[in-house]
């Protein structure tokens, strides 16, 4: 086995690199026809380039020594219409001159079409591996982004995927290059050396007259960096409300808003490949209809060596530098696999934990919510929930109450799915929330956390978030019952203002309020609180707490509380301490027995 990793073997070594890159390679085959045509344009410069150094050799021929015959292909119809043998020597001069002009413009034109369609391949490639890792994220399961960073992830749709444009582009380059060499070399071994003074002088005048058509590839440049820009802030906001987004199941709209912001820098980096795909062939054919100009009026006296000696060398300055670019893109190339090597781990579909949907549309609780035996960790190290057994029935008030880490907001986001339990069951109306279609499911269920996430979007929208045809009155309605109506009214725009990432502009107070709002709006079967009144101020709080009381009217509830007056309404007052029931019963039942919740009630009654 170690003989064989170590052996040279082509196919070992076309194997790797099939492994290396199948993730690039995979994707040629949804966009053949553009592909297919990218190397055509490819192959027809470098054969024009070919046919060109032939041709000129027969100019330089009839123009350096005119009582020769030019050199002939032995294709009567060629030599005789194109070549012009038997024409004069002024005739042919022309014609020659024409026909190389002919060829060297077509020779722009095919590669100007050789670098914009391997653009678009690279463009194309990229924009559909963004919206892959879209839906790789997507069909994840909420655990592994409670475990990896989200900065990495970031990274991974944003910068590492510009390093794997720049690779592509490498390859596409390193292609041409070899396409190119081979037939440079195939007219070094054909054609005399004497005819290579004309690609020297043709590489001086590469490099002059460009910068105007620069500096318009610079000023386009910048519409990319503000597609960039906002793409990042899409892509920020959507790893970091990725609960609240499957709490309102509004992924088919987060799908819509990726796809956007993907789609403008697609479109922007097309648009600047338009104008930048001219600057290399507009400045090569004008380069070289000058230096056919030249031949024609200044050159004269030099004899048959000359000619075949001004093609050689113009096919060897030709191919030396690509010799040189193949070299240094291989070495790029092997600089950048870090994030080629990243961006194949994260589609990996082995390694991570994926969302299983069930079929059963969720159209309602009936009668009530059972916990059988249920048990849950974030990994394999600590338990989080140990046989927990819970009815709720419909339209009960539940309060869950515990020290910090008993397992109150691990138990309440198992409802809606956030996670799956490892053992045991829970149970609407006797069917496991596991079968259940998941969006059907997360509509009827409405969830408002001391976290609220808020979208950089106008109050409206936010408020709306998740709810479908919701129109204004609708919104101002819940508004006004969710106590948000002063604050917004005094925004600059009203419901038209926009909020800022994550609502920077409210205080924490006027978050719940707009999270309050989106849930009154939602109009849920199923509530889930999760200390949505803790760390605010007294007035805040009040008003929060009247809020939450009209949005609980006959709906079931389960409320994470450390209130004593949340906990008093409560029908039902679960205590957890760490994962487990310990205490189960109405609040005046619990504090009759001077247990858990009496310890907890007695230390709030302490004035501090």
């Amino acid at each position: 086995m170690k003989i064989l990793q170590s052996s040279p073997n082509p196919l070992i070594q076309l194997t790797k690199f099939w492994q290396k890159n199948y993730i690039l390679l995979r994707e040629l085959k949804y966009f053949p026809k553009v592909v297919v045509l990218a190397f055509i344009f490819s192959f027809l410069a470098s054969a024009s380039d070919g046919i060109g150094i032939g041709v000129i050799l027969s100019f330089l021929q009839s123009l350096i020594n005119q009582n020769n015959q030019i050199s002939q292909t032995g294709i009567d119809w060629f030599d005789i219409w194109i070549l012009g043998i038997n024409e004069t020597v002024n005739n042919r001069l022309y014609r020659l001159s024409v026909l190389i002009i002919l060829i060297i413009w077509l020779r722009s034109l095919f590669h100007y079409l050789q670098v914009l369609y391997l653009g678009i391949v690279r463009v194309t490639l990229i924009d559909r591996l963004r919206k892959k890792i879209f839906e790789h994220f997507q069909q994840l399961s909420l655990n592994y982004f409670s475990k990896i960073r989200s900065g990495e992830l970031i990274n991974s749709i944003t910068t590492e995927l510009n390093e794997l444009q720049m690779i592509l582009n490498w390859y596409t380059s390193l292609v041409v290059q070899w396409i190119s060499l081979l037939v440079y070399a195939f007219a070094i071994i054909a054609i005399s050396w004497q005819l290579s003074l004309l690609a020297l002088l043709l590489l001086a005048l590469l490099s002059i007259g460009l910068s105007t058509l620069r500096k318009r590839v610079r000023e386009v440049s910048f519409a990319i960096s503000k597609a960039n820009g906002h793409f990042t802030s899409v892509a920020v906001e959507f790893l970091s409300g990725i609960f609240t987004i499957h709490a309102f199941a509004t992924q088919e709209y987060e799908r819509r808003r990726f796809y956007k912001a993907s789609n403008d820098i697609a479109i922007a980096q097309t648009n600047s490949l338009l104008k930048s795909a001219v600057v290399g062939p507009l400045g090569g054919g004008v380069g070289t209809t000058v230096i056919i100009l030249i031949i024609l009026i200044g050159i004269t006296g030099l004899n048959m060596p000359v000619a075949r000696l001004l093609t050689f060398l113009y096919a060897l300055m030709r191919l030396i530098p690509m010799v040189h670019g193949i070299n240094n893109v291989a070495t790029q190339i092997s600089q950048k696999q870090g994030s080629l090597i990243n961006i194949n781990e994260l589609l990996r579909t082995d390694n991570k934990p994926y969302f299983q949907n069930g079929k059963v549309l969720f159209t309602g609780l009936k009668q009530k919510l059972d916990f059988v035996s249920v048990g849950f960790s974030y990994d394999d190290t600590s338990t989080v929930l140990h046989k927990i057994n819970l009815e709720i029935k419909k339209g009960q008030m539940t309060a869950l109450v515990g020290a910090s880490g008993a397992g109150k907001s691990t138990l309440a986001a198992l409802i809606p799915r956030f996670y799956d339990p490892q053992q045991g069951q829970i149970l609407i109306d006797g069917v496991d929330v596991r079968e259940f279609e998941i969006n059907s499911l997360r509509k009827n269920i409405g969830v408002v956390s001391q976290d609220t996430f808020i979208f950089n979007a106008s109050v409206k929208d936010n408020i709306a978030y998740g709810t479908e045809g919701a129109n204004d009155q609708q919104i101002r309605q819940a508004a006004e019952l969710a106590h948000a109506i002063e604050f917004i009214q005094e925004l600059p725009e009203g419901f038209e203002s926009l909020l800022g990432d994550r609502g920077v502009r409210l205080s924490g107070g006027q978050r719940q309020r707009i999270a309050i709002a989106r849930a009154i709006l939602k109009d849920p079967q199923i509530l889930i609180l999760d200390e949505a009144t803790s760390a605010l101020d007294s007035k805040s709080e009040r008003l929060i707490q009247e809020a939450l009381e009209k949005l609980s009217v006959n709906r079931t509830v389960i409320a994470i509380a450390h209130r004593l007056s949340t906990i008093a309404k409560a029908e039902q007052v679960v205590v957890l301490e760490q994962g487990c029931i310990v205490e189960q019963g109405s609040y005046q039942e619990l504090i009759k027995i001077e247990g858990k919740l009496w310890s907890y009630h007695q230390l709030q009654q302490t004035p501090s």
